[in-house]
């Protein structure tokens, strides 16, 4: 790996707060001077661009802000969405068990409709303030440091010619709601209608690559997918239509892409199940590796 991406994996996992935030983007100006900062959007979003969005070829991103730690990890089927879906409602359900807690208590001596409508208001802050400004998790090491370290990882080995082709972005606010590549995707809603996205989340843990495709992006590039993105070594890939697939992240606010990630499989399938959590520290750097060289070599088919 380059000397940023160590710098990133050893000191700047945690990318939460503005302060860490901004910490990062000062780092990568360090080794990016070119970059821009696109800010904007609910929740002030601060994307950080390299490239020129308007005459580059293809579009690359990975959300660069962390997450909150949670008591049990985001676990996720993305080839079984109905357990996918039972997992969230139990995640939200233990969260919850606090409050419930203290909410018992408080109708056991107040019981009365207002403080029923009370309660019922403060549970949603409750909710909305462990996902937004809840204590950030200082392990990050696939969700989503590897997604953005292989775009540095690219940015840093391809020639300048070659960079021309590709406009890089670190999109902010991923884990608040997808804000970031919102934004993104409103600024430039004119140039994106037919120009490709790949969106790079969680590439560390796992040598199952889950490639995803929506349906204009098979229409158009299927056949040079299938063809660079092969099962070699130890690296097993799975090419997925978007349409039976489940995996929320930044590629659903834009009308053309693929979306990268890594999977473990058991009997019941595809599954991730440390991010979130103090576990996320699985950085397999021979997935960035096997990753970047696909996407550089794809980028010169198309």
């Amino acid at each position: 790996m380059t000397e940023l991406s160590k710098k990133i994996l050893d000191d700047y996992q945690v990318r939460r707060t503005k302060e860490q935030k901004l910490r990062f983007i000062n780092l990568l100006k360090e080794y990016i001077p070119d970059l821009h900062v696109e800010e904007g959007g609910f929740l002030h979003n601060r994307n950080i661009v390299v490239g020129d969005p308007n005459t580059s070829k293809v579009i690359i991103g990975a959300h660069y802000d962390t997450c909150a730690i949670l008591p049990m990890p985001n676990f996720v089927m993305p080839k079984n969405i109905i357990i996918s879906i039972l997992y969230s409602f139990v995640l939200v359900f233990v969260l919850s068990i606090p409050f419930f807690l203290v909410g018992t208590v408080v109708l056991y001596f107040y019981s009365n409709e207002n403080i029923i409508l009370i309660l019922e208001l403060l549970y949603l802050l409750y909710i909305t303030l462990v996902m937004l400004i809840g204590v950030p998790n200082k392990h990050t090491a696939n969700d989503n440091t590897s997604g953005v370290i292989s775009l540095c990882e690219m940015i840093m080995h391809m020639t300048e010619e070659e960079r021309k082709d590709v406009t890089f972005v670190f999109f902010d606010n991923e884990e608040n709601g997808l804000f970031g590549s919102a934004f993104f995707a409103k600024e430039h809603k004119n140039i994106l209608k037919d120009k490709l996205v790949i969106n790079i989340d969680c590439v560390s843990d796992g040598n199952h690559f889950l490639i995803i495709e929506n349906k204009k992006a098979k229409s158009k590039y299927h056949d040079q997918v299938m063809n660079i993105f092969r099962s070699m070594n130890n690296k097993v890939i799975h090419i997925e239509n978007s349409s039976t697939t489940y995996y929320p992240s930044d590629q659903l606010n834009f009308p053309t892409y693929i979306a990268c990630s890594t999977m473990n499989k058991n009997k019941l399938g595809l599954y991730m199940n440390r991010i979130h959590t103090k576990r996320d520290i699985i950085f397999d750097e021979s997935n960035i590796t096997y990753l970047t060289n696909r996407l550089q070599e794809l980028i010169k088919n198309i």
